[in-house]
């Protein structure tokens, strides 16, 4: 089972896996060379606006394996509170073990707990495993609600 630790993102293990997440998103970006990165500003994941989280295993606690991070956006058109998950990433060697929707579910407990009624997301459709997860956790299709260049499809999930 994974470990959730609440961290900036300028810790180390932060910069050491958003920097293998950036250069794995710029290996496989489906058009060479046009990957955007953007390392996230400390204050926006700073509670009760945000969180950033390092995922380990129970057995190696200061081995961090992965990442993933919510922060506040503007609320929606309908008044929802929306904060929007960033940066979720898993290194390879522990995907497939469900740890994704784990670390979604998690996400998604800390934006309740900072006041969301709606989670928002964007990814890129190259993505596929992603998409799946999203759609297998409840998110539904939505027009575009920001202009990140690396994105094809936008995703929200209304949090009871």
């Amino acid at each position: 089972m994974p470990k959730f630790t609440a961290v900036s993102v300028t810790d180390a293990g932060s910069i050491t896996l958003l920097t293998q997440y950036f250069s794995d998103r710029a290996s496989t970006f489906p058009n060479a060379g046009g990957y955007r990165t953007t390392f996230p500003t400390a204050e926006q994941f700073v509670p009760p606006r945000g969180q950033f989280l390092l995922v380990s295993e129970q057995a190696s606690p200061r081995t961090f394996v992965g990442c993933g991070g919510i922060r506040r956006i503007d609320d929606g058109a309908d008044g929802a509170v929306r904060f929007e998950a960033k940066h979720l990433w898993l290194q390879p060697h522990v995907r497939g073990r469900g740890w994704g929707t784990l670390l979604l579910a998690e996400l998604e407990k800390r934006a309740r707990e900072f006041g969301a009624t709606e989670m928002v997301l964007d990814t890129n459709s190259s993505l596929e495993a992603a998409g799946a997860l999203y759609q297998r956790s409840g998110y539904e299709d939505v027009p575009p609600y920001n202009d990140n260049p690396n994105a094809t499809n936008w995703y929200r999930k209304k949090l009871a």
